[in-house]
C-alpha cells in the first residue's frame, strides 16, 4: 500500500511561508507528478513527505499513519535523487545492495532482490562494473535499482532526468513509466518540465508560490485549466493570450487560444498577421507572428508550411476550442 495524504501542510523559513498550507490525495499506485516553475515549492513539498525537511504545521499520512514525527527511514519511503549520489569505488551490484546490507538482510536476500533489480532495469550484465565506466541513463537505473530493492510503499522522485541530455531523458521517461506499469507501486515525481508532466503521470499537480493551482489528469489540465497560470503552463508552445476588443467582444478580459488550434491560411481568415520567425521542424511548423490589433502570437501548424519573414497570412481560431478568463485570471468557461 502507499497512499499518501497531505493536510494542510505547512513550510516555513523564519517569516517566509514556503507552502502556507496543501491538502492532497495521492491514491495507492498513483503515477503523480509535481510541476511548476523554480521556487515554486515542488521540491521542498517532496522532501516533506520524505522527511528530509521537517513540517512546520499539518498531517503527512501514509497509508493512514501520520508520519509527521516519524525519522525518513521509517516512513517506508524510497527517494531517487537528481544527483545519483552513487559510491564510485563501489560495484553496480553493491551499490544497490548497499542499504540492504546496512538493514543486516542475509546474503541470500540481498542477491535475490538486487539480481530481481537488475532484471526490471536491464542492469544484469553491468553489476561488476563502477558507476564511471556507465552512461548517465544507466547509473540513474542503478539509482533506481537501490531504491527498488528496499520495496518501498512509494517511490519519489526529485527531477530524477535534468543531468541526462535530451534523447537520453526522453528514454528514461519511457523507462520510469514502464516501471510504474510493472510494479504498480505509488510514485510521486518533481519536475519543472511539463513535457514530463504530460507524459508520465496519472495525476499531475501544479503548484505556484507553494500553492496548489489545480489537481487533475493530464488532459482534463489541458482542456480545463482552472486559471491563467495552468492554461500558460501546461502545454507546449505556450497558449496565446489575447486582451483588448478581440476578447471583449467575446464576453471575457483574457482569450486564450492555444497554438495548435489556430488554422493558418495565406488568403484569408479571421485575423491578418505578419510571420516574423518560422520555425521548420519537418512534421510541423512554429510561426511566431505579429497579428494586426492583436499583437504577438504563437500558431503551432502540422507539416511544413514554405513562410518566412515579413510574409502576410491569415489566422482563424478553433472556436470550439477557446477559453475565457476573468480580470482575476479565473477561467470563466473551457471548452
Amino acid at each position: 500500500m502507499g497512499a499518501i495524504r497531505l493536510e494542510k501542510v505547512r513550510k516555513t523559513f523564519g517569516n517566509l511561508d514556503v507552502i502556507p498550507g496543501v491538502d492532497l490525495d495521492i491514491n495507492d499506485g498513483e503515477f503523480v507528478v509535481f510541476v511548476g516553475p523554480s521556487g515554486c515549492g515542488k521540491s521542498t513539498l517532496l522532501r516533506l513527505i520524505a522527511g528530509l525537511e521537517d513540517v512546520s504545521g499539518g498531517k503527512i499520512l501514509i497509508d493512514g499513519t501520520d508520519v509527521v514525527d516519524a525519522s525518513p527511514a521509517k516512513r517506508g519511503l524510497s527517494m531517487v535523487f537528481q544527483s545519483y549520489a552513487l559510491y564510485p569505488h563501489m560495484t553496480v551490484y553493491n551499490n544497490i545492495a548497499f542499504g540492504l546490507k546496512m538493514a543486516g538482510e542475509s546474503k541470500a536476500v540481498i542477491e535475490e532482490k538486487v539480481r530481481n533489480a537488475a532484471d526490471i532495469l536491464n542492469l544484469t550484465d553491468y553489476l561488476d562494473r563502477r558507476p564511471g565506466a556507465l552512461s548517465g541513463g544507466q547509473r540513474q537505473r542503478v539509482a533506481i535499482g537501490r531504491a527498488i530493492v528496499r520495496n518501498p510503499a512509494a517511490f519519489l522522485f526529485d527531477e530524477p532526468l535534468s543531468n541526462l541530455d535530451a534523447s537520453l531523458r526522453v528514454n528514461m521517461r519511457l523507462e520510469i513509466t514502464a516501471l510504474h506499469q510493472s510494479l504498480k507501486t505509488t510514485m510521486v515525481y518533481v519536475t519543472h518540465d511539463q513535457v514530463e508532466a504530460m507524459t508520465m503521470a496519472n495525476k499531475i499537480v501544479v503548484l505556484q508560490a507553494g500553492r496548489v493551482e489545480q489537481v487533475g489528469a493530464p488532459m482534463e489540465l489541458y482542456n480545463r485549466p482552472a486559471n491563467k497560470f495552468v492554461a500558460g503552463f501546461i502545454g507546449s508552445p505556450k497558449m496565446n493570450f489575447i486582451e483588448g476588443a478581440y476578447a471583449g467582444q467575446r464576453n471575457s478580459h483574457t482569450l486564450g487560444i492555444r497554438p495548435e488550434h489556430i488554422a493558418v491560411s495565406t488568403e484569408s481568415g479571421e485575423i491578418a498577421a505578419t510571420v516574423k520567425i518560422a520555425e521548420h521542424l519537418g512534421a510541423e511548423t512554429y510561426l511566431h507572428v505579429v497579428a494586426d490589433d492583436i499583437g504577438p502570437m504563437t500558431v503551432r501548424a502540422t507539416g511544413e508550411m514554405p513562410l518566412g519573414e515579413h510574409d502576410r497570412i491569415w489566422l482563424t481560431p478553433d472556436a470550439t476550442r477557446l477559453h475565457r478568463f476573468d480580470a482575476h485570471g479565473q477561467a470563466i468557461t473551457a471548452p
